[in-house]
């Protein structure tokens, strides 16, 4: 039957319309409302930031200022091994390959946080292997406000460490490069507080698509700003809830440990253990680590970068974040600790 009332039937088209676009913002507020800035990295996080290196005697032999500082220390001044100490964060550096150990954030006071005021411990170690090649000159230092560079040089060798003294972010990385072009591996291990974990936010929407630019969670259509979601293993611990962290990888492989995998299984497995990871590392590429909301957020995997690659905050606010839960589930944390030793890295 028609409709005798024309402005009764106006208003029902109009009402449908209305409908349809309410429809239309429902489906569409899961991609934008994860996209959405939160607590992104940024100068806040290294608010008076800035290092001292202290020798191995416990002498200060540079310090950052707001002007770029550049210093080459004789290795003998530095000691065997030598402590970074900043506002946020804190490591200690062996000279003779560049191995870090001890990291730990500080728990000073900061608006983006994680730690909760508390002394929080990351790694344990991260050991490059160099394969009978070593680190021989003097050490150069790059210091300005929360930036540092340590570099060091030997016959068919280089090392770098780049830091930021900040709070949370895109904070760290170290990058190898060796005259024969090959790859080195690195073994980082956790602090005994540290856990990895599989991360049940991302296995709760593996495979959709998420971010700014997506049109659909199913289709995408996949763009810098339109993602899709994979596993995602990330650090954690059981005393910081707004602490979660993440390895970051530019140029590098992860050696699978098919022997790992949560401890409630799941597949397909990330064969990751659950304090131990492994690397090899291209020649010119980096390993660091990025932490807060940088390291749960649904982005591509970095570009390739082989030479002066810089470690930086990554503020993408048309991303989609998807946080984790705290405390971490039993069964999303990986499990054992660590596998069987690898063997010794022989390809490129």
């Amino acid at each position: 039957m028609r409709d005798r009332d024309p402005d009764r039937g106006r208003a029902r088209r109009a009402g449908s319309r209305w409908r349809a676009a309410l429809i239309a913002l429902a489906l569409a507020v899961p991609l934008a409302a994860l996209a959405s800035p939160a607590q992104a990295a940024s100068s806040k996080a290294c608010e008076n930031g800035g290092y001292r290196l202290i020798s191995s005697t416990g002498a200060v032999v540079a310090r950052a200022t707001d002007r770029e500082v550049v210093t080459t220390v004789p290795a003998v001044t530095l000691g065997a091994t030598f402590t970074v100490q900043g506002r946020y964060n804190q490591f200690v550096v062996r000279a003779s390959d560049l191995a870090l150990f001890d990291y730990a954030f500080t728990g000073a006071a900061n608006r983006l946080d994680m730690t909760g005021g508390r002394f929080t411990p990351v790694w344990e170690s991260k050991v490059p292997d160099h394969r009978g090649l070593a680190l021989s000159s003097a050490v150069t230092v790059q210091m300005e406000d929360e930036d540092l560079v340590i570099s060091r040089t030997g016959t068919g060798l280089s090392m770098k460490i780049q830091s930021k003294d900040c709070a949370q972010g895109g904070i760290f990385q170290m990058e190898p490069e060796r005259g024969d072009g090959t790859a080195t591996r690195i073994q980082h291990t956790l602090a005994p507080e540290a856990f990895y974990f599989d991360n049940p936010n991302f296995r709760a929407r593996q495979g959709q698509y998420l971010g700014s630019e997506c049109t659909s969670v199913e289709t995408g259509p996949p763009s810098r700003f339109c993602v899709r979601v994979s596993p995602r293993v990330n650090i954690g611990n059981d005393v910081s809830s707004r602490f979660v962290a993440r390895d970051s990888a530019q140029v590098a492989d992860r050696v699978p440990q098919p022997e790992c995998n949560t401890q409630a299984p799941v597949t397909p497995s990330v064969e990751h253990c659950g304090r131990v990871s492994v690397w090899d590392v291209a020649s010119g590429g980096r390993m660091g680590f990025v932490t807060g909301e940088d390291s749960v957020e649904v982005a591509n995997p970095p570009t390739e970068c082989t030479s002066d690659c810089q470690a930086q905050n990554q503020v993408r606010g048309r991303l989609a974040v998807l946080g984790f839960p705290f405390p971490v589930p039993a069964g999303s944390r990986l499990v054992p600790p660590s596998a069987a030793p690898f063997a010794p890295i022989t390809g490129p």
